[in-house]
């Protein structure tokens, strides 16, 4: 519990005339009191209402008799009614005139003689003491970096706002080192602070709070997407960019350059995408492989005469009718040697014309193609030869029965080229009879591996 009672000294002006034994006796009151004239009686002044800014740091002005103090906001003020009332009848009383019986009806003489005032008062037109403005008539002593601040009686020198006492000098405050103003940052200024916010936020409108400023609806700063977060912004590109080195724009990304696989042939860039393409021969099947075109059915350009034969990546035309001297056509790809014809005993009796196509550098060993007799024979023994166009060693003729073998490559071929290969079945009776047949087989790679 607080309580206080400040009883204020009167001051009694006695003034003694000389032409009569008259005596006037005046009250004045002492600081933090003024008189009353209704009441008669010296009464409290009210710091609290008439001092700007009375206490500093957030404290509250709690006014009392002949002052104030400055308390926590959280204190408890109790006022003892009895004492308020003895307070202020105490600090004054009222103005006393003798007058001597020979004259009571006399006014009093000139007040410039009758009275005096207190120290920062002076006498008015209506002999009353009045307050001494020293702030308006400059008889104040307050430094030209304060303001001067008028009391009753008095003056006080105080510091401009943002500013404080220290001594008898005003020194700046540093608004930025008491409890927190600023959201993000404070900037101390003399008599003033300001808030600044950091990057991706701006000051709200009141000045202290910092709020997101949301950058891809300002100005969408992203060559292609833009997505907002707390303080900042992220870019995105779209399917078949990516971001540069700035983090804004977006770079064409070369799909081609990444994989080697996207492709069975040739990948070509493309802003945002890709695309494969085939050589000549082939076309794009399911975006990324190749497949042959079979010219023959599509753009057959071989003449009457000739057979389209299609191969991988191309085609070729061969005679429809491939016999050759002393040989004659007996039926489809299938020329005879006459046993009419001397000639023929020397020959095998038939020639079959045969085509393939294989794809180039094909994994080895393989199986490429069956020969076998088309016509048996009883208590006869069939044998089989590669008779010509196996130079290089490239194939190998492995006998898989009695009646049939298998010609087997055994060294990978690079295209494109083409091959013929004699492929002979000799059969022996056990007269000694003795014939033969050819399969003349044309081996034609192609370009790639596909």
């Amino acid at each position: 519990m607080l309580t206080a009672m400040f009883l204020a000294a009167l001051v009694l002006i006695t003034v003694h005339s000389q032409e009569t034994e008259e005596t006037i006796t005046y009250t004045q009151c002492t600081d933090g009191y003024e008189w009353d004239p209704v009441r008669q009686r010296c009464k409290d002044i009210d710091e609290c209402e008439i001092v700007p800014d009375a206490c500093k740091g957030g404290m509250k002005c709690v006014n009392h008799y002949g002052g104030y103090l400055c308390l926590p906001r959280t204190a408890q003020i109790i006022v003892n009614e009895r004492e308020e009332a003895a307070a202020e009848s105490t600090s004054g009383r009222n103005n006393v005139i003798r007058r001597t019986p020979a004259d009571p009806q006399r006014a009093p003489p000139n007040p410039t003689h009758q009275i005096q005032c207190a120290a920062g008062y002076e006498q008015s037109d209506h002999n009353v003491c009045q307050d001494i403005d020293e702030c308006a008539t400059g008889t104040h002593s307050c430094r030209a970096d304060q303001v001067c601040v008028n009391l009753r009686g008095s003056f006080t020198c105080q510091c401009p706002p943002g500013y404080q006492k220290r001594g008898d000098q005003c020194v700046d405050i540093d608004e930025c080192t008491l409890p927190p103003y600023c959201h993000h940052r404070c900037v101390n200024t003399p008599g003033s602070y300001y808030c600044q916010c950091n990057a991706g936020f701006q000051l709200a409108s009141n000045n202290h709070t910092c709020v997101d400023i949301n950058e891809c609806d300002a100005n969408n700063p992203c060559a292609q997407q833009c997505y907002n977060i707390l303080g900042s912004f992220i870019c995105q590109c779209n399917p078949g960019f990516e971001l540069s080195s700035d983090r804004i724009n977006c770079e064409d990304t070369d799909e081609c350059r990444t994989s080697s696989y996207l492709c069975q042939y040739q990948c070509v860039n493309e802003p945002g995408k890709f695309s494969c393409v085939c050589p000549e021969g082939y076309q794009v099947v399911g975006g990324r492989t190749c497949q042959d075109i079979n010219e023959c059915e599509t753009t057959n350009e071989c003449r009457e005469d000739e057979i389209c034969w299609n191969y991988h990546g191309g085609f070729r035309c061969y005679p429809r009718n491939p016999c050759q001297e002393p040989y004659v056509l007996t039926s489809e790809n299938r020329c005879v040697c006459p046993v009419s014809n001397a000639i023929c005993r020397e020959l095998p009796y038939s020639v079959v014309y045969k085509y393939m196509s294989i794809r180039s550098d094909r994994t080895v060993p393989s199986d490429i193609f069956q020969i076998q007799a088309t016509t048996i024979y009883p208590n006869t023994i069939n044998t089989f030869r590669i008779k010509s166009g196996n130079e290089n060693g490239e194939f190998y003729l492995r006998q898989t029965s009695a009646v049939s073998a298998m010609l087997v490559l055994v060294k990978s071929l690079s295209g494109p080229r083409e091959h013929i290969v004699d492929l002979e079945m000799l059969t022996v009776n056990s007269l000694n009879y003795r014939t033969s047949s050819v399969l003349r087989l044309t081996i034609i790679v192609g370009p790639y591996a596909f």
